[in-house]
């Protein structure tokens, strides 16, 4: 039997308008959740996520997976204080019980989820 990989996404790549802009409210966010980064002139990337400058900029839902609700209430604020924009408070969600999620609009707008799933399968 062949081994297949269990990732569906390699990567995820957003072009913003202003790196530096994008790289503090993402460096808030990320550090939220305590996830580091990497960066150089030109991009800055944690895990799969990829992020750069351009003249188009891209337009997605990404969705931060949260230890626990407390965390997901502790990046809803960080997001707020680095530059995001209110799109949704922290609270849980009609998707399946205790789906517990806040949402950020990134510099760009882009739509920047936490989400904590509580103990449902």
């Amino acid at each position: 039997m062949e081994k297949r990989e269990s990732r569906l996404i390699d990567h995820i790549h957003i072009r913003v308008s202003d790196l530096e802009v994008s790289q503090h409210f993402y460096k808030a966010v990320l550090g939220a959740l305590g996830i580091e980064y990497i960066s150089d002139e030109t991009h800055f990337s944690a895990d799969e996520l990829w992020i750069d400058q351009g003249e188009s900029q891209s337009c997605i839902h990404i969705a931060f997976k949260a230890k626990g609700r407390d965390m997901v209430d502790r990046w809803y604020e960080a997001g707020l204080e680095a530059g995001g924009y209110d799109n949704g408070v922290p609270g849980l969600r009609d998707h399946h019980p205790g789906y517990y999620a806040a949402f950020l609009l990134d510099p760009d707008g882009n739509n920047i989820e936490a989400v904590f799933h509580g103990e449902a399968d």
